[in-house]
């Protein structure tokens, strides 16, 4: 928690100390009102008082509480302004984190973990920075200075006050050691919440289809049940608080006025009238010492959780990026060109290596495909380029440059990237297709270009509204292949020097297929692309296949070659070609 309050900025700091003052302000006038009560008591009592002193006594207490008023409304907007600043600040520092995360650090945590983490326990923080500053400024300035007012009337009545206040601190010590461990349960099991919450979502299609809705209801309910009985405990248990404060106040009361009656009944006449004074006075302060450990009790009560929210920030916050930007981001000699030598990789947790000791180079208009078994590593080979994961052993060279030296937004300048699952994002199809800044750029005209050598003009233009067509989050309004088009339009939109197709072709038909390609290699005849692909017929006409096998190269060449030359290749081949086209090849 304290690591997240370093954020607060030296300006909300400053207004941090106007808010003590005017709280200081506010405590004043609050326990000044007891003293113009008692004097209001005794001229009540005493013959022969004025009425307007009376009245003025009361319109003091008026002004006071009116500027106790003025004060906490000051109070609240000042310290409001902080918490929603820091709110703010703090959420952005966690995206922008997020955002330079590697693929594996984010799945550590968990997309539906993160995703809490930004919103929820950044809201428990922010409750607690709004309501505890002030509660934490004021709480205390109130007991000590109330303590200080009432030490001198009675030891008997300060012995009651000190009791109750000991009651009630050990009431709050127990709840907080009780509830503070399932705090962290609850926000877990928010997070697994969540997650349910969205798969059943992105999987609407699939629950629907194999009438799986009983069966994710049960999951919710699942998780729904456990989050709310725990969170049921933890208000239950807090709800002892209420009684407790009630039962305390009033006993505290009652036994002041208990005990004073026996000070009245044994003083002398003439102190007697003073007596009751001190004691209205005393009854008054001691609510006050009482509210004021309330109010810490209520800080107490939110800490718990907002410590659990922070610990939970400061793990994304203190993660340690594993892939580091580099510096370079000049002009190169070399110009679309891919070199991978002697590159292995295994995932960070894993003991086995994934790809095992892979060269080759792409030099600039070349197209290199890949193909091989499912599992066999093609997708994180080319994803070893946009530095999407680190190499193990080896380097990756883009033009003649090691990737590890780029920074990211010089290396990514150079890609145009289409991934396996094709990605759109709420907006129109013009937005989508000009997505992203890479220095240059995007113009109508580029859009419009990109979609038609995309092949996907034709039902672009039958939408409602044409390039300006509303696309739903995720392309839910749209056809696998359509999205497939639409994020090939995207990369080639973006004039790159290397294009990096991970099986981008998959969901489109033979015919779709065999016309985009062809438009493909007329448009980018002078860049380099890398192309995963599981359709011999989509990378026969490729300048070099590399045949990959268990995460090692057992084949590299042009198709009639490998035919020839590479066993699993031409098993690949035959199971997706008859022997005619095989003899033709």
């Amino acid at each position: 928690m304290i690591k997240l309050l370093k954020n607060i900025t030296k300006r909300e700091w400053m207004i941090a100390f106007i808010s003590f003052v005017l709280i200081f302000v506010q405590v004043w006038l609050e326990l000044k009102m007891p003293d113009y009560m008692s004097q209001i008591t005794v001229l009540v009592q005493t013959e022969g008082s004025k009425m307007s002193d009376i009245i003025l006594n009361g319109g003091y207490m008026l002004l006071c509480a009116f500027g106790s008023l003025v004060s906490a409304i000051f109070v609240g907007y000042l310290i409001a302004n902080i918490s929603a600043t820091f709110s703010r600040r703090t959420r952005k520092k966690l995206f922008d984190k997020v955002e330079s995360l590697s693929t594996h650090e984010v799945k550590q945590f968990s997309t539906s973990s993160l995703i809490t983490r930004t919103t929820n326990d950044i809201t428990q923080v922010e409750m607690l920075v709004g309501m505890g500053l002030q509660l934490m400024i004021k709480a205390p300035i109130t007991a000590i200075w109330a303590v200080t007012k009432i030490l001198n009337k009675s030891w008997q009545w300060s012995t009651i006050t000190a009791v109750a206040v000991v009651i009630l601190l050990g009431v709050i010590a127990c709840l907080v050691v009780i509830v503070m461990p399932r705090f962290k349960i609850v926000q877990k099991l928010t997070d697994k919440l969540n997650g349910v919450t969205r798969e059943n979502l992105t999987g609407i299609r699939v629950v629907r289809a194999f009438n799986a809705e009983e069966y994710q209801e049960k999951k919710f309910q699942e998780v729904n049940h456990k989050l709310t009985n725990q969170q049921l405990f933890n208000q239950k248990t807090f709800a002892i608080m209420s009684p407790t404060m009630y039962m305390v106040m009033y006993g505290l009361a009652l036994a002041i006025y208990f005990a004073g009656a026996y000070l009245i009944k044994d003083s002398l006449m003439a102190n007697k009238l003073t007596l009751f004074g001190d004691m209205v006075v005393f009854s008054s302060y001691a609510m006050q010492v009482i509210m004021s450990f309330l109010m810490l009790a209520m800080i107490f009560m939110m800490l718990p959780r907002a410590q659990v929210s922070a610990k939970r920030i400061n793990e994304v916050l203190d993660t340690d990026v594993s892939i580091k930007e580099g510096n370079f981001d000049r002009e190169t000699e070399e110009t679309g060109t891919v070199e991978f030598k002697h590159v292995s990789f295994k995932y960070p947790d894993a003991e086995e290596y994934l790809l095992r000791d892979i060269s080759f180079k792409a030099e600039k208009g070349d197209t290199i495909a890949f193909i091989g078994s499912t599992g066999s590593g093609k997708s994180t080979l080319i994803n070893l380029v946009p530095r999407f994961y680190d190499v193990t052993d080896g380097e990756v060279l883009v033009d003649g440059i090691n990737v590890k030296e780029y920074k990211g937004e010089a290396l990514h300048n150079k890609l145009g990237y289409v991934p396996q699952k094709a990605v759109m994002f709420n907006g129109t199809v013009h937005s989508n297709v000009s997505y992203g800044d890479n220095g240059k750029e995007i113009t109508e005209e580029k859009v419009k270009e990109a979609i038609r050598v995309a092949q996907a003009t034709e039902f672009v233009e039958k939408m409602d509204h044409g390039y300006e067509t509303h696309i739903a989050q995720g392309g839910t309004n749209v056809s696998g292949g359509q999205k497939q088009r639409l994020a090939i339009a995207r990369a080639i939109a973006r004039d790159p020097e290397i294009y990096i197709f991970d099986d981008s072709f998959s969901a489109l038909d033979y015919k779709t297929d065999a016309i985009l390609r062809r438009e493909l290699k007329k448009y980018t005849k002078n860049a380099t692309s890398l192309i995963v692909a599981q359709r011999i017929g989509t990378i026969m006409n490729a300048d070099k296949i590399i045949v990959l096998d268990n995460g090692e190269c057992v084949g590299m060449g042009t198709h009639k070659e490998l035919l020839k030359t590479c066993e699993v290749y031409k098993q690949i081949a035959s199971s997706q070609l008859g022997e005619e086209e095989l003899k033709n090849a």
